[in-house]
């Protein structure tokens, strides 16, 4: 480590910061769309079923790829704004006397 101007520079490893990815995508979201992708192929067992599990995975897996090369935590954001009123009514104080 160097000092510059008499500040320590301090080393920030990546693994720190990069978000939980698995395959490119949010790790949660791809493992849920693999199950439900298996569940299609394997419980059914038909070659229609097959194809439309194959199909719901690749389509789903790219789909959340591009989600989160957008935003690495898009659906937690999404769940978080889902919790936020619509519109939230000036005050004057937190201590407001209604006469």
């Amino acid at each position: 480590m160097q000092e510059q101007n008499g500040l320590k520079a301090v080393k920030i490893h990546s693994a720190l910061n990069k978000p939980n990815l698995l395959m490119g995508a949010e790790r949660e979201l791809i493992l849920l769309v693999g199950l439900f992708s298996a569940m299609m192929v394997f419980i059914a067992m038909t070659w229609q079923t097959f194809i439309v599990g194959i199909i719901m995975w690749v389509i789903l897996s790219t789909l959340l790829r591009m989600m989160a090369k957008a935003d690495p935590q898009m659906s937690k954001i999404y769940l978080r704004h889902l919790k936020y009123n619509g519109f939230y009514p000036a005050h004057s104080t937190p201590f407001k006397r209604d006469k």
